[in-house]
C-alpha cells in the first residue's frame, strides 16, 4: 500500500503531530492526498519548546489547523512513577485524551508517525496505540526511517533531516520519579547545548549530576568546550560529566 492508497481509503483524519520526521511526513500525505485533515499537538512538560514550534511552523506551511492540546501527564501516578511501562502508561493517557478532542470535532480515524523500523516488541507505548485504535499509516505502508527522510526531502519539509528526540522523561532514569523540576533542568542544559552547536546529543540525569552524551564525532568539540559547557549547566547541576561512549 502506498500514502496515495492509504489517503483515498482515510480521507478524513485527525493527526497526532509531534513536529518531528515521522508525523510531519503523515501530515504532509494526509494534506496532499486527503480531504480533510487537522493537526493535534498534546502539549505536555515531556516536550521541549522547540518541538511545539516547529509543529506550528510546518503546520502554517502545509496550511493545516493545528490543535495544541494541553495535558498534565505528571498527573497520571504510573507515568509519574517513571517504572519500565511508563510509556505505556503516559502514551494511553494522552491518547485517550486525543481521541476525546478529535471525536468532538467529527474525527473517527485518529493517526500517528510509527513507521516501519519502530520495533513494537520494544515499544510499550505501540501496545497502548494499538489498544486505542490508532492507525499508522508509515507503518502500514512499510515505509522505514530511512525512506520517511527521503520522502519528506522530496517532499520540502523542513523537517526531513531532524534529529530524532526522544521526550525529556527518557533523560531520567528508570524507576526515579519524574518531577517538572527535573524535566526543566534538562530542557535548559539541552537548550544550552544546542546553542553551542551540538546536535543529537543528550542530557541524562545522574543524581544531582548531569551526564552528557555526544555523538563520536563531537566528542572532541565537547572537551574542547568543556569550560563554556559547565558554566552553562552548573547552575543545575552538582557535577557535569561527560560519557565516554557517547551515544
Amino acid at each position: 500500500m502506498t500514502l496515495k492508497e492509504f489517503f483515498d481509503q482515510n480521507p478524513r483524519a485527525a493527526v497526532a503531530f509531534s513536529g518531528g520526521t515521522d508525523s510531519a511526513l503523515v501530515l504532509w500525505a494526509a494534506r496532499q492526498y486527503g480531504r480533510e485533515v487537522r493537526a493535534y499537538y498534546v502539549h505536555t512538560v515531556f516536550q521541549p519548546a522547540f518541538e511545539l514550534a516547529d509543529a506550528q511552523k510546518l503546520a502554517a506551511e502545509l496550511n493545516v489547523p493545528l490543535t495544541v492540546v494541553e495535558a498534565d501527564v505528571l498527573a497520571v501516578p504510573e507515568a509519574a512513577a517513571n517504572g519500565p511501562r511508563r510509556c505505556y502508561y503516559c502514551k494511553k493517557a494522552l491518547f485517550t485524551n486525543l481521541w476525546k478532542r478529535a471525536a468532538a470535532d467529527g474525527y473517527s480515524v485518529l493517526l500517528d508517525g510509527t513507521n516501519a523500523s519502530d520495533d513494537a516488541g520494544d515499544r510499550p507505548g505501540m501496545q497502548a496505540l494499538k489498544e486505542l485504535e490508532v492507525r499508522s499509516p508509515l507503518r502500514e505502508c512499510g515505509l522505514t526511517k530511512d525512506q520517511v527522510r527521503q520522502l519528506s526531502k522530496e517532499a520540502g519539509l523542513f523537517t526531513w533531516d531532524k534529529p530524532a528526540y526522544a521526550c525529556l522523561a527518557t533523560r531520567v532514569p528508570t524507576g526515579t520519579a519524574i518531577t517538572a523540576e527535573a524535566l526543566a533542568k534538562v530542557e535548559r542544559s539541552e537548550a544550552a547545548l544546542f546553542k553551542l552547536g551540538f546536535t543529537d546529543f543528550r542530557v541524562r540525569l545522574l543524581g544531582d549530576a548531569a551526564r552528557i552524551q555526544v555523538p563520536a564525532d563531537q566528542m572532541e568539540r565537547a572537551a574542547e568546550l568543556h569550560d563554556e559547557i559547565n558554566r552553562a549547566l552548573k547552575a543545575d547541576f552538582s557535577a557535569v560529566l561527560l560519557d565516554l561512549a557517547g551515544r
